[in-house]
């Protein structure tokens, strides 16, 4: 039987290696310039090479086990993110919540938890798109790189690196090591602001991100980014000035969003057309700027969030299910394409692309789509499928709701959703609506059958 040009798409590379240090890495990089790319969540790059977009790689460099590149600190007004940091880590940093809100509320607009649980900021930058949200706030907060390789380091302004989509200041034997932010003031107020065409794993149609500095009720300063309206992040530096010396009353709210519509020209594509994106940029700076002026910049940003997990590094030798596998992991296929080899078939390839969750699987203490890992990443973790999830004589309170509850259709998404689900209820375990459905914003039913998966969670919660 002849497959579909979309069911022969297979990762294509050589080499799988895992350093132990930066410097380890940068050695690699140097020795296998232009042939080697650098993964440590890959969520993209897993993608383009499955789809032949990355014909020139034929070596992965794992840094995701590397924790020299998985700090978050405050250090006096500035925020330093190792390249390793995931989405979910910073969302879960009170510091950057406090005084960074814009690139925590565009991590938490990132696809699903489970592509939280692997997407690092670093790696959004990296790949190049104006469409990528974390970059605007990073944008808007003034932040720098420091770039690493066997010569030495340097340090890049964000507003330097991009100089086209997928077109960095960053040769291909240099990697970033961190970030370093600036911090918000007491006087000051931040807010991203994104449309997609649905509330989760959305590329976005349009973002922005403000930060305004008050003395008062008057504006000092304003910082104001905008994404996927032109091939790269922009400011809108008419609209910045504007706002300098003003209160934000009606009349200033109205002129600013009227300049921040008029500066970009976009363009018409699959997702919206230009003429769209111009009228609704002038509606978001509008909303934006007065969530800012009655101090509501947080208001839709969880207190307490979901995120399916809490990362660790694992230690010792692989484990799936708490056995050690034989074969060792396949470092030319993906996670779930191993696990699979394995027997362990419970885990779906729905989509292979990280949208449908059907091969959710427990990495490390997290929920990540097995699809968009690499398996030699397996090396040294602590893996949990679905044929783990129950004891050997029974099953997951999760599951026996399913079946109370009829949850069960065609159940090819199943599960993926009991995994998101049990994770869900280790973390919460009497999770509100809301919570329930941010768990399960990653997993897909094209069965259309969502109420009866609630209710099992609820029914296994005790509600």
């Amino acid at each position: 039987m002849k497959l579909h040009e979309v069911q022969q798409h297979r990762l294509r590379f050589e080499r799988y290696l895992q350093p132990s240090s930066v410097p380890e890495a940068l050695e690699m990089l140097a020795k296998n310039r232009g042939s080697s790319r650098l993964i440590a969540g890959g969520t993209d790059l897993l993608l383009e090479m499955a789809r032949g977009q990355r014909p020139e790689v034929d070596t992965l460099i794992d840094v995701s086990r590397l924790e020299e590149l998985q700090q978050i600190e405050l250090a006096g007004d500035q925020i330093i993110i190792g390249s390793g940091v995931t989405h979910n880590e910073i969302v879960l940093t009170p510091a950057v919540v406090e005084r960074a809100l814009p690139l925590a509320q565009a991590c938490w607009e990132v696809g699903s938890p489970q592509l939280r649980n692997r997407a690092t900021v670093v790696g959004n930058l990296v790949t190049g798109s104006p469409a990528n949200d974390t970059i605007t706030p990073l944008r808007a907060l003034g932040a720098t790189l420091e770039i690493a390789s066997t010569a030495g380091s340097r340090v890049v302004d964000l507003a330097d690196f991009h100089h086209g989509v997928r077109q960095l200041d960053m040769a291909d034997d240099e990697m970033v090591t961190r970030l370093q932010v600036r911090a918000m003031g007491s006087s000051e107020r931040g807010i991203f602001v994104k449309v997609g065409l649905r509330k989760a794993q959305a590329i976005s149609v349009i973002h922005l991100a403000l930060v305004l500095d008050f003395r008062g009720d008057e504006v000092v300063s304003a910082a104001i980014a905008l994404g996927s309206v032109a091939p790269t992040i922009i400011r809108a530096p008419e609209a910045e000035a504007l706002l300098q010396g003003k209160r934000l009353d009606p009349e200033t709210i109205a002129a600013t969003a009227r300049l921040v519509a008029e500066l970009p020209r976009p363009i018409d594509d699959v997702r919206a057309t230009a003429a769209y994106r111009s009228a609704e940029l002038e509606r978001m700076t509008i909303r934006a700027l007065r969530a800012l002026a009655a101090g509501e910049q947080a208001t839709f940003f969880p207190r307490d969030p979901v995120t399916l997990g809490r990362r660790r590094v694992g230690q010792g030798p692989a484990t799936v299910n708490g056995r050690s596998p034989t074969p060792p992991p396949d470092s030319n296929s993906t996670l779930l394409d191993w696990l699979r080899e394995l027997g362990l078939t419970g885990s779906k390839e729905g989509c292979a692309e990280g949208e449908c969750g059907a091969c959710t699987v427990f990495l490390d203490g997290v929920a990540v789509m097995a699809c968009l890992v690499p398996a030699g990443r397996a090396a040294g973790a602590e893996i949990t499928t679905i044929e783990g999830l129950a004891p050997v004589d029974g099953f997951h309170p999760l599951q026996q709701a399913f079946l109370d509850q009829g949850a069960v259709q065609c159940g090819y998404c199943i599960p993926g959703f009991l995994m998101s689900g049990a994770k869900l209820l280790e973390e919460r375990p009497a999770p509100a609506p809301a919570e329930i459905r941010v768990a399960f914003s990653g997993n897909l039913c094209r069965c259309t059958g969502y109420y009866k998966i609630i209710s099992a969670v609820e029914e296994a919660a005790g509600g």
